[in-house]
């Protein structure tokens, strides 16, 4: 399975970006989507993930800003983000949580995609 993510860029202060992972194929369970982000020196981090319920889960910075969203029946996930700041400057990793098969737990990563916020 690959993670395609697109929709990171270069955003003033304030601004608005949205991000988009879509797996290249449907894994046998989903239990959970979401993205995490890493900025230079520092531990990759929770953002925002959503499971297979339809649950939802944000790093404290960002709620009230962000806003994930899945598509149905695809594993396919939306990052809203509204009121960036420029300490949401990061690259932004896409990861889906599942199973392959019902025996067999996987997780896989996207490569990534630069969101820089200027103030």
């Amino acid at each position: 399975v690959q993670l395609q993510a697109s929709g990171g860029g270069l955003v003033q202060a304030g601004g608005s970006l949205r991000l988009s992972c879509a797996a290249s194929q449907k894994m046998f369970s989903m239990r959970a989507m979401g993205w995490y982000r890493q900025s230079p020196g520092e531990q990759r981090e929770l953002v925002a993930e959503i499971t297979s319920g339809g649950g939802t889960n944000y790093a404290d910075s960002v709620k009230g800003r962000f806003a994930i969203s899945r598509e149905n029946g695809k594993d396919t996930v939306y990052l809203q983000m509204n009121s960036l700041r420029p300490e949401d400057t990061a690259r932004y990793y896409c990861n889906l949580r599942g199973f392959s098969d019902p025996w067999t737990s996987r997780e896989y990563w996207g490569q990534g995609t630069l969101v820089t916020v200027s103030s």
